[in-house]
Formats: C-alpha cells, structure tokens, sequence
C-alpha cells in the first residue's frame, strides 16, 4: 500500500510515548501566536488539537487561520508550566521540520470557528462547511452517524429487510403539501417528494416483503419550526400479520433501547403508559402530552352548570388545581394572567383555598356558597391549594388553553424533571374531525388507518364518533412516531376518503396503485416511523432539529448555502413547458 503524504498520525494520538519521533500531521491552522522569536500554531485535525512550534520567523509569516497545512516535525516534551491540561496533546508539542500550506485561507473568517454557535443562524448556514468544523456541531453529526449504525443493526436484529423506496413519485392528498418536480418529457405534469414512504410500503407488504425498514427522507412544504423542517428522516417500518399491541411492541424495544444507549437520563420502563386519544386531550389538552409535569386538566363544567359568572355560562369550564402555592404575590399571579392573554385568552380565573376553609380570588363573589363548596370536594383541594380556571364555548378551544397553561405551570413552578425522558403511546385517535376553518369534516390523522370495526354502515353513524388504530409515541411534549394497522380493504378504504369529500372515482384515479394492488389479496399489516431527527433533538438537548442536521435550510425555508429556491433560465422553463407568472400579494 502506497504511503499516506499527507499524515503519518493523527493529532490524538501525539503523546509522550511518541517522543524524539519524526511525524506528519495535516489539519487547520487554529490559532498563530509571535513569542518573541519563538513562533507557535495550533494545528487542529478532525480528533484534537496540537502545538506546532518554529524559530524561523518566515515559516509562519503569510499563514492565515483556518489555512489547510501540512506539518512534518519531532516529537518533543513541553516545560511543565505549559502544560495545557484542556487538550490531550497537552503535555507535548511538534517541532517544525517542514511545513507546507495546502490550502490557503483568507483572512477574514466570517466567525470564530470555536465559537460559531455564537453567531446569527443566517449566518452560521450561509458558510456551514465552516460551522461544520466547530468540535461541538461536528458531535452532533458523529452522535447522528452512531445514531443510524445502532438503528440498522437494531432492525436487522428484529428481522427486518431495508428496502429503499423512490424520491420521485406521485401527487396524493396525504395531509401536507406537497413538493412538486415538473417532467421534461411529459410536459404539464408533475412528480412529487414523498411526504413519507406511506405507498411504498403498504405494495412491498402485497409484494410478500413480510417485514421492511428504512431510513427514509420525507418531504413537506410546511411552514418550519423548532420541531419540523421541510426535509427530514424517519425510522420507517412496516410488518404484515400483525396487531396493533405487536407494532407498538417493536416500537417500545426501539425508542426504550436507543434511548438507553444514548443518554444518561431516567427512561420510563416498559410498557410505556398508555392512553387514549380522548384521555389525553381531557387530562392534557394535547394529543402529545408531557408526562413529567404532574399537574392534571379536570372539567367543572357540571358542578358550574347554573353559574351566575357570564364567562362560564353556557361554556365547557377547565380546571387545573396546584398545590401550596396560594401565598405567591399578586405580581406572580400577574404573570400568569399576562400568558393567558399572550395566547388568545380573555383572562383566566382563579381561587385560593384558604386555612379557614374559605376561598379568596377575583372571582369569588361571583359563587355560590354551594359552588364552592362542590368545587372544594370534587377537587380534593387543601388549604394553600390553588384552582385555575379556562372556559370556551367549545370545548376543544378550552382543552387547547388549559393545555398551555398546564404547560406554562409546569415550567414556571419547575415541576418538570429535565433528567428524565417520559414516554407514553397515544392511541385510538378520531377517524375524522370537524375542521373549523375549512368548514369540513377531514381525516384527523393518517387518512390510511384501519376503522374499529372498519367504515360498516359509517352512513348511519356519526362520522366523528369512528375511532382508528392509529398511534403515536410522545416523548417530553413530542411526538416521536406515528402509526397505524394500515387499512387493506379496498372498498373501506374509499369510504373513508368519500365522508372527506372525494368520489369513488376520484380516489380510484389518485390511489390507482393502491387501490388495484389491494385487489390481487392484501395481508393485513401496519407499522410506524420514529423521527430520527427528533429523537437526535431530544438526546442531545437541543432547541430545535436544524442543529442536528447537517446542512438544513432556515426558518423561512431558504438555503442560504445553496441558493435556493432560486429561479429558473428561460431555457430550462422552456424545456419543461413551464410560463411562469408572479402575482403580487
């Protein structure tokens, strides 16, 4: 085998063992220093960093920080006063014989490479090669790579056969928008970015592919934030002949055994909680609740059903109690009555149950003695003890603000231990669901999902009462995963899409491929598909998942490194048959 030119080691593994020996080490130039004829550099490769020392003035004299250079030079030992304990190479230092620059760099870098996490986000993207050298983003990226390597040996373990799927495929109303690609030789027509793999691996399963995984990129043109990006991956996996409680069973080994690998933290043991889509709306107002905050959503709307209080009247009243806080200052309770507002909330009530058994708060006087006393018992409350209160006309409006503010409580009064991650499995969501804004019934979740006891005279039902096994696995407040025993009959499956407004017809023509492989005999089947980059978030404690990807767009979608979205030559739009035309806002 040829010689390596460029290193005979690498800078972690300079130590004293190595002294008087003659090496190369390649990396960039971190860090020049003048000591007054003495002249030092750190070099820093992908594993550590190392002192390079010269006498010859001219060695360093046009080096520029982060130039690409390559050091040959003797081992040798520092005086114990410059020991540099931060570094592994700290007791040791490499002294010049012959450096060459490789790759020059100019002089003004757009930020500190150390401390690149420092700078604006738009900035960090636009020259992410360099925030890519910061040790503390590239751990991030060797912590995903390790991440992946444990899930597919995790998957093979289990049995499961990796199968990628295609990135150019068909438009489907699947719940997101999609990306769009125009076709050069079918002009006028469009392919599209997977939202996920859903299709795919609903035909591997009729193709006898019993048990499949991958790590698929999903695509979704849907405003960012801190927990969503417009490409991502997922964990995706389907397996035919089996339940529910046999999906969710692989679903807990993987999320329970990846998080015990990769984090210090307390993991819930399994089987992770259970609850119910309906269970976790009137107990948390959220269908991904956070589970370490103990405080508890309860409904008083029965015991003030004949209240003289106007904002309860003829509403569905929430109510959160917390315990020992009643002595906190009004300006504490201020803050709380300002969150409420920030969120869209008229105000919120309160009461404190004092010593004397009595209540105090703004809107005491307007109880009865009768409502007091049937709050106090229904709620269990103890002197000190305090109860919120958060009332709409329509109840999902009101779970949805008690759920803030149980969130909003829950931090204020630390109550979450941020040393644990609390799983749970959310199941037995809606079928379907009234959409206020589009004034509709539309599918709740994954329009795919088997109804309990199929869509059997669903015309006679009330569509919103019909529950699917769908699922989900939430960790701290995320959802992780989502699933479902996929819905394999045919004729079930279109009625599903006919209560959401489309035809026979129209399904036919969009699920041409589904619809017709279903016919040539379908094993029922179902999977999920934990996000990899969530759970990349939340093992490494970070705000949002553009950190722990390796080149993500902004906030807004823009590529900043790239260029992109950017516009097309007139040539290329002639080529694929394509006028463009700009509407002003």
């Amino acid at each position: 085998m040829q010689p390596n030119i460029y290193r005979t080691c690498y800078c972690k593994d300079i130590s004293k063992a190595m002294l008087d020996q003659e090496v190369t080490v390649s990396g960039w130039v971190e860090t020049i220093r003048d000591h007054g004829g003495v002249l030092f550099l750190d070099l820093r490769d992908t594993t550590e960093v190392v002192q390079v020392v010269s006498n010859d003035d001219d060695l360093f004299a046009h080096l520029t920080k982060e130039s690409v250079i390559r050091v040959k030079g003797i081992i040798r030992l520092r005086s114990e006063e410059t020991y540099n304990p931060k570094i592994k190479t700290g007791e040791v230092e490499l002294f010049v014989q012959k450096l060459d620059v490789l790759s020059e760099a100019q002089n003004v870098l757009p930020f500190e490479i150390r401390r690149s996490e420092t700078s604006s986000e738009d900035i960090r993207l636009k020259y992410r090669y360099l925030d890519l050298r910061n040790d503390k983003v590239q751990q991030k990226l060797k912590m995903r790579h390790e991440l992946l390597h444990f899930l597919r040996d995790k998957m093979y373990d289990l049995g499961f056969m990796e199968v990628e799927t295609p990135i150019l495929t068909a438009s489907s109303p699947e719940g997101a928008r999609d990306f769009v690609v125009p076709s050069r030789n079918f002009k006028g027509k469009f392919y599209a970015l997977p939202q996920a793999p859903q299709i795919y691996k609903e035909l591997l399963m009729v193709g006898g592919i019993e048990k499949y995984f991958q790590i698929a990129p999903c695509f979704r043109d849907e405003d960012a934030r801190k927990d969503r990006t417009l490409e991502f991956y997922q964990l995706d996996f389907e397996m035919s002949y089996v339940t529910e409680d046999d999906v969710l069973a692989i679903g807990e080994e993987v999320f329970y055994e990846t998080f015990k690998k990769f984090s210090d933290k307390e993991v819930s043991p399994r089987p992770f909680k259970r609850l119910t889509y309906q269970e976790a709306m009137s107990k948390y107002g959220t269908d991904k609740p956070d589970l370490r905050n103990p405080l508890v959503i309860t409904d008083v709307s029965e015991t003030l059903k004949e209240t003289k209080f106007k904002p309860f009247q003829k509403s569905f009243v929430k109510a959160i109690v917390v315990s020992g806080i009643g002595e906190n200052s009004n300006s504490w309770f201020n803050e709380i009555v300002d969150f409420a507002s920030s969120i869209g909330m008229p105000g919120i009530g309160y009461l404190t149950l004092l010593s004397n058994g009595s209540l105090k708060g703004p809107i005491d006087k307007f109880l009865t003695d009768e409502e007091r006393k049937n709050l106090i018992l229904k709620e269990n409350m103890k002197a000190n003890d305090v109860m919120f209160f958060i009332a709409n006309r329509k109840e999902k409006t009101a779970l949805k603000y008690a759920g803030q503010i149980r969130d909003y409580l829950g931090r204020k009064l630390s109550l979450i231990d941020e040393n644990r991650f609390e799983f749970c499995i959310v199941k037995d969501f809606p079928m379907f669901e009234y959409d206020e804004e589009k004034r509709k019934i539309e599918f709740c979740h994954n329009p795919f999902s088997l109804p309990h006891d199929g869509m059997k005279d669903y015309e006679e039902k009330d569509v919103l009462d019909i529950l699917a096994y769908q699922y989900d696995f939430v960790c701290n407040g995320y959802e992780m995963a989502s699933g479902a025993i996929r819905n394999h009959d045919v004729d079930c499956l279109i009625h599903g899409f006919e209560v959401v407004g489309y035809s026979k017809e129209e399904v036919e023509s969009k699920f041409q491929s589904i619809i017709t492989a279903f016919k040539y005999g379908c094993p029922p089947h179902g999977g999920m598909a934990p996000g990899i980059d969530r759970i990349l978030m939340l093992l490494l404690d970070e705000p949002n998942l553009r950190e722990v990807q390796a080149f993500p767009t902004s906030t807004s979608g823009a590529d900043y490194l790239m260029g992109s979205p950017s516009e097309l030559s007139k040539e290329q739009l002639k080529e694929l048959g394509i006028k463009i035309e700009v509407k002003e806002k």
